[in-house]
């Protein structure tokens, strides 16, 4: 009875997880049912809380050395401490939901969630009104903010697991841009296990993007990138290649930091929330597309005026339109989508990752399409609203376009979809 009631109150939380890469549009009816769904559902959420958990807990991977907390068990219920003997309230704030935490007589609060979805997340506490991260952790960005995250061990981590094999090198790289006002910017571009030591070698590349409100550090730090690519290259699962992960918010541009900005440096907490929020606005330079006040048409000048041609002329890249790949997450599955088609002349392979899809009408000469891309992936979540993404893949299959539809199973708009769909997506590159 207590696994399946915790069952229950885990799988309501999780349909409250906004679809964002494909936003309904609500009437205020439809809207104020929605809330008070979710004002249900957070009840239960607390409910489920209350029932003391297994005591199997385990440090999260993502802890800092030497940390206890936060800790997972088996349930896969998070649970942290906070020393803070003058502070009123504190609260677990993950999941959109705020768990109350006691405070004990040395003055250190001890809260824990209801059971979460297998992968990375991001959490805070909420100190008396005020939401700070939790000092156990490691750091990460998202939500717009620096902030802390757990990771709930996946049934199937092994395909990102650290293991004994040839490494490739993550490494930051400074680029100059002139979209971006003449700034310096910072991208992270992953070369595969080898290039150093063989210099003859030239290598395909993927230009992959994170999601609304975060930034270039995503997919190396909560996506695992470089090992999920380390794991497949190993097993012979997938062709070598190179990977740029740059940030989508261009200084200058609207949503950017500003001219010139600096790499992310930790601002004020935000509220915990779901990561790759974005959701459409207005056209950019290669057609429609956008988020809150942010213009796609920014970093499409930035990825094709600078940064390509940087990373053709700084790495050994075989630069030309069929050995060059773009894919994102949310807000990044938007821009990849926008940037993607309006210039199959520079890209031809397309990996959306529950960030809509591609359809067969949204191509005018299908007969040039066909001949230019050599694959579209389309994925999303189970617990994500992926219908119109699969019928349009199938659409897509039909008119002879080599298009793959991935599903994750039992994940909503998160880390752990975004993971397996990297691990899904790169063995469907650069094979001809």
């Amino acid at each position: 009875m207590k696994t399946a009631a915790l069952t229950m109150a885990f799988l309501a939380v999780l349909t409250r997880v906004p679809l964002i890469a494909q936003p309904p549009q609500l009437t205020p009816e439809a809207q104020a049912a929605r809330q008070a769904q979710q004002a249900q559902m957070t009840q239960q959420a607390l409910a489920a809380a209350k029932i003391p958990p297994v005591e199997d807990f385990k440090p999260s991977v993502l802890n800092q050395p030497g940390k206890q907390y936060p800790e997972v068990n088996s349930e896969r219920r998070v649970r942290s401490t906070l020393r803070a003997p003058q502070a009123q309230t504190v609260q677990l704030d993950i999941g959109g939901v705020r768990y109350p935490m006691t405070k004990g007589a040395d003055g250190v609060w001890t809260g824990s969630s209801a059971p979460r979805d297998e992968g990375f997340h991001y959490y805070q506490f909420n100190v008396d009104g005020v939401n700070v991260p939790d000092p156990g952790t490691l750091m990460f960005y998202g939500a717009s903010r620096w902030g802390s995250g757990v990771e709930v061990p996946a049934n199937d981590r092994d395909f990102y697991a650290l293991k004994d094999v040839p490494h490739g090198h993550l490494q930051q790289v400074l680029y100059p841009s002139k979209t971006a006002q003449n700034a310096v910017l910072r991208c992270f571009v992953y070369t595969p296990p080898g290039y150093e030591k063989d210099r003859s070698t030239r290598y395909p590349v993927l230009y992959l993007q994170h999601g609304g409100g975060e930034d270039e550090t995503g997919w190396g730090a909560q996506g695992f990138a470089g090992l999920i690519m380390d794991n497949l290259i190993a097993a012979g699962k997938t062709k070598p290649f190179i990977i740029v992960m740059a940030n989508s918010y261009v200084p200058g541009a609207a949503g950017g930091r500003g001219p010139g900005a600096p790499p992310a440096v930790p601002p004020a907490a935000a509220s915990a929330a779901q990561p790759g929020a974005a959701a459409p606005a207005g056209p950019g330079r290669g057609g429609p597309g956008g988020g809150r006040g942010f213009n796609f048409s920014g970093f499409e000048h930035l990825l094709l005026d600078d940064l390509i041609p940087y990373i053709d002329a700084n790495f050994r890249t075989i630069a030309d339109q069929p050995h060059r790949a773009m894919a994102g997450l949310s807000m990044g599955g938007m821009q990849t989508r926008t940037i993607t088609t309006a210039h199959l002349d520079k890209f031809s392979h397309i990996g959306i990752f529950s960030g809509g899809s591609i359809a067969a009408t949204d191509t005018p000469d299908m007969a040039a399409f066909k001949k230019k891309v050599k694959a579209v992936f389309v994925s999303y979540g189970s617990r994500e609203n992926g219908a119109t993404g699969k019928t349009n893949v199938e659409a897509l299959k039909q008119a002879g376009v080599n298009s793959v539809f991935y599903e994750s199973p039992q994940t909503a708009h998160e880390w752990l979809s975004w993971r397996r769909s990297l691990y899904q997506f790169a063995p469907l590159l650069f094979q001809k």
